[in-house]
């Protein structure tokens, strides 16, 4: 009898209402993470070491630390955008009846 009564409140619950499991701000956060590990990598480029001469921005700032911590923190960012749901007020008031 109680499995009768789950299954009826599943149904009741999701009669009018089709949801997925990825929203509009989801895909916005994930463009923005997106923004971030291509940002990061273009501040990782530039130019080699042909080997003739020594070539001293290979060690720049941006190229060694700023674009690894922004890519990374792009990719971080990346599993909170897929993860997030945003909290519902129709949700609260169903789980207190």
């Amino acid at each position: 009898m109680a499995t009768q009564e789950k299954r009826t409140q599943v149904e009741s619950k999701d009669k009018g209402k089709v949801s997925y499991p990825l929203t509009k701000i989801n895909f916005i956060l994930m463009g923005i993470c997106l923004l971030l590990i291509v940002i990061g990598f273009w501040l990782m480029t530039g130019s080699a070491n042909t080997g003739d001469t020594f070539n001293k921005d290979l060690f720049e700032s941006s190229r060694v630390t700023t674009g690894p911590v922004i890519a990374f923190l792009g990719f971080v960012l990346m599993a909170f955008a897929i993860i997030y749901r945003k909290k519902d007020n129709n949700d609260k008031t169903q789980t207190e009846e």
